[in-house]
């Protein structure tokens, strides 16, 4: 037999951690990128998922075509306000972080974002619009806006892409 077989899901050893990590996904129009945000957050043991403005929601068959039933596992909220929740979230003592590119954004991969996610605070990363990004009164409630560089010709990436690489790099820091 090989030393390197591909596993199969029934060879997958489940766990129940989840990390003090949740995302506030505001104005995510597509249910495509809904059902992704809903197994990565499964896949990585985040928290919790608030589908915050026009952000679908389940049941939806398009969520449900990209989630692979993870719907079923990922805690949600649905809010009709991202900014009263982030308020909210905010007093109860979360690190608010908003992944975008902005005048001062800092690079996700720096020493001073590392430091702040040792703080041993729940934090909530905020995504936005797949068009419009995340609105300035978001940004305002932020307590740090971080980016991934880009090396190309472009200045994003699809917002699933985006929270994966963010999620991996905050989650990495948190164990």
């Amino acid at each position: 037999m090989p030393d390197n077989v591909q596993l199969t899901h029934s060879d997958h050893q489940q766990s129940d951690n989840k990390f003090p990590l949740s995302l506030i996904a505001n104005d995510i129009n597509s249910p495509l990128n809904v059902g992704s945000l809903f197994r990565l957050c499964d896949a990585l043991g985040i928290e919790k998922l608030y589908l915050c403005g026009d952000t679908p929601a389940p049941p939806n068959s398009k969520i449900n075509k990209t989630s692979r039933c993870s719907e079923k596992y990922v805690t949600y909220e649905s809010h009709v306000n991202a900014e009263t929740l982030v308020t909210s979230l905010k007093q109860t003592g979360s690190t608010i972080v908003s992944l975008e590119i902005s005048s001062s954004s800092i690079d996700i991969s720096s020493p001073e974002f590392t430091t702040l996610l040792r703080q041993n605070k729940p934090i909530c990363l905020i995504l936005g619009s797949e068009n419009s990004g995340i609105s300035e009164m978001l940004l305002s409630l932020s307590d740090v806006t971080i980016h991934i560089p880009m090396m190309g010709n472009n200045s994003s990436m699809n917002v699933v892409s985006a929270a994966s690489i963010a999620c991996f790099e905050i989650t990495k820091n948190l164990i």
